[in-house]
C-alpha cells in the first residue's frame, strides 16, 4: 500500500461566522460543530460547549477522554472507516492532515481513568498535546445515563465533529507531502534481501469496562490477532474507546501518528526491512490471553520476521500479555525489544512490571509513572476540576485549597506513553 500524506499546518483556531480553512487560520462556526456533532440527535448527552486553547495559556483540561486529529480522504476510502464511513480498507490513496492542532474532549467523568492536559506550567512539558493548539468539545450526559453510553456519546460526537473540520480541508493543497509504502510480503522481502526482516507488534487495549479499541468498527477484543498495512494505521483505522490509564493510554491522535510505525519507516530500506504491523489485543482472561500469544508468534514467524517491537498500552494486566508475547516470539529464535512504562512506585524502587521473564531482556521505557508531580493553579478549567481527587494517579487530598494539585504522572495524559509519544524516557543504574 501507498499512502500520499500532505500536510497542511494550522497556525491558529478562531470562531467565526463561517467554516473554513483560510491562510493557515481554521475558522470554526459553532451552529455548524452542534449540527456535524451529532448532539442534537443524541439521547444521552445533556449538553455541549467549545473553547479554545492554545500553547502557554494558563489553561488545564481535565477530565480528558479523547485527543484527535482532523483529516480529509482524498483518495482511498473514507476517514474512520466502519464507524463513521463505509468498511472500505485505508491506507492508500491521498490523505490530508491538519497539523499542529487537535479536538480534545472533555466533560464529566465516565471512568477514573482520565487524565489532565495543562497547557502551561511543568503538566505542559509531560504531554505532547499542551504543544497542539486545539479545539475543546465539552459535554455532559443526561442524569441517570450509564457509562458505557455516555462514552459512547462523547467518542462518537469527538469522531464526526474531527471529520468535520477534516473536510474543510478537501480543496486545499498540501505544504508538505510524505510517502508511505508497504508492498506485498514476498514484494516487500525481496526488495531488501539483505537487511534483517522487522515486524511491529501493537497491543491494543481490550480489557473492557471501557477499556476498548475498535478496528474497522470493530471492538478489537473480538479478534484474533491479524496483520495491518502501517498504512491503514496512520490513515484511520484503529481508534480509542477506552479510558484507560491516561499516562498511557494510546488516544485516537496517538493511533494516527504512531512512533515506532514512524520511526521504523524512517529506517526502511535502510538500515532494516519493516514488513508491517501485528495487531493483538490485551484480554482479561488466561485462555485468551494465550489464544492471542500463540496466535501473534505464530503470525510473526509465518512472516518470516528476523526481529520484533513490541509496544503494550495499558499496566498491570497487560503486562501478562506484553511478557507473553515476548517470550514466546524469542522462543522461535526472533529478537524482540519491548516498549512499556514502569510503575515502580513513588520512590521508584518497587518492581516496574506485574510480569517478567529472563526473556525479555531488551526493554526501552517510557519512565515511571507513579513518580509524584506539582501542578499550579492555572487561570482557567476546562471540564471539573473536581474529579482530580478520584482519577487514576490522584487522591482525596490532590487538589489542595489554594488550587494547586499534587498527583502522580499517572493522571497526566500521554506522560509515559508506551508508543514513545512523549520525551519521558528511563536508566538502569
Amino acid at each position: 500500500m501507498r499512502l500520499e500524506l500532505g500536510e497542511i499546518f494550522i497556525k491558529d483556531i478562531k470562531f467565526a461566522e463561517e467554516s473554513k480553512i483560510e491562510d493557515g487560520i481554521l475558522f470554526l462556526n459553532k451552529e455548524d460543530l452542534v449540527r456535524e456533532s451529532g448532539f442534537e440527535e443524541d439521547e444521552y448527552l445533556e449538553d455541549i460547549d467549545f473553547d479554545i486553547v492554545h500553547p502557554g495559556e494558563s489553561v488545564r483540561i481535565t477530565p480528558v477522554k479523547d485527543v484527535l486529529e482532523p483529516r480529509y480522504k482524498k483518495e482511498g476510502g473514507e476517514f474512520f472507516p466502519g464507524v463513521l464511513g463505509k468498511v472500505d480498507t485505508v491506507g492508500s490513496g491521498k490523505t490530508i492532515c491538519l497539523k499542529n492542532m487537535a479536538v480534545m474532549t472533555t466533560g464529566k467523568i465516565v471512568g477514573f481513568q482520565e487524565g489532565i492536559i495543562d497547557m502551561t506550567g511543568p503538566g505542559a512539558d509531560y504531554t505532547p498535546f499542551s504543544k497542539l493548539v486545539s479545539l475543546v468539545v465539552a459535554t455532559n450526559p443526561k442524569e441517570g445515563v450509564k457509562q458505557h453510553n455516555h462514552e459512547h456519546s462523547v467518542r462518537m460526537v469527538g469522531l464526526k465533529i474531527t471529520r468535520f473540520i477534516g473536510s474543510l480541508a478537501k480543496d486545499l493543497e498540501a505544504e508538505e507531502v510524505k510517502v508511505y509504502e508497504t508492498k506485498p510480503l514476498l514484494e516487500q522481502v525481496n526488495e531488501y534481501p539483505d537487511l534483517p526482516k522487522v515486524i511491529y507488534v501493537y497491543m491494543l487495549q481490550t480489557q473492557g469496562l471501557l477499556h476498548d479499541t475498535y478496528v474497522y468498527g470493530v471492538d478489537a477484543k473480538k479478534i484474533i490477532p491479524t496483520y495491518l498495512y502501517p498504512t491503514e494505521i496512520m490513515d484511520g483505522a484503529v481508534i480509542s474507546g477506552n479510558c484507560v490509564s491516561a499516562c498511557d493510554k494510546n488516544p485516537t491522535y496517538v493511533h494516527l501518528n504512531n512512533d515506532v510505525i514512524k520511526s521504523l519507516y524512517e529506517e526502511h530500506g535502510k538500515t532494516l526491512n519493516f514488513l508491517g504491523v501485528v495487531i493483538t489485543n490485551e484480554n482479561v482472561y488466561l485462555m485468551d490471553k494465550q489464544r492471542s500469544s500463540d496466535t501473534t508468534a505464530k503470525l510473526v514467524e509465518f512472516l518470516g520476521a528476523d526481529a520484533v517491537i513490541i509496544s503494550q498500552e495499558g499496566f498491570g494486566n497487560p503486562d501478562t500479555d506484553l511478557i507473553m508475547n515476548c517470550k514466546k516470539i524469542e522462543k522461535k529464535d526472533i529478537k524482540t525489544v519491548i516498549i512499556t512504562d514502569e510503575y515502580a512506585g513513588q520512590d521508584g524502587l518497587s518492581q516496574s512490571l506485574a510480569d517478567a521473564d529472563p526473556l525479555a531482556n531488551a526493554c526501552v521505557t517510557a519512565g515511571n509513572a507513579n513518580e509524584v508531580i506539582e501542578l499550579p493553579k492555572l487561570d482557567k478549567v476546562i471540564g471539573d476540576i473536581q474529579y482530580v481527587n478520584i482519577i487514576a494517579g490522584g487522591n482525596d487530598k490532590s487538589l489542595r485549597e489554594d488550587g494547586t494539585i499534587e498527583v502522580e504522572l499517572q493522571a497526566i495524559t500521554g506522560a509515559t506513553n508506551e508508543t514513545g509519544f512523549t520525551k519521558q524516557s528511563a536508566r538502569t543504574i
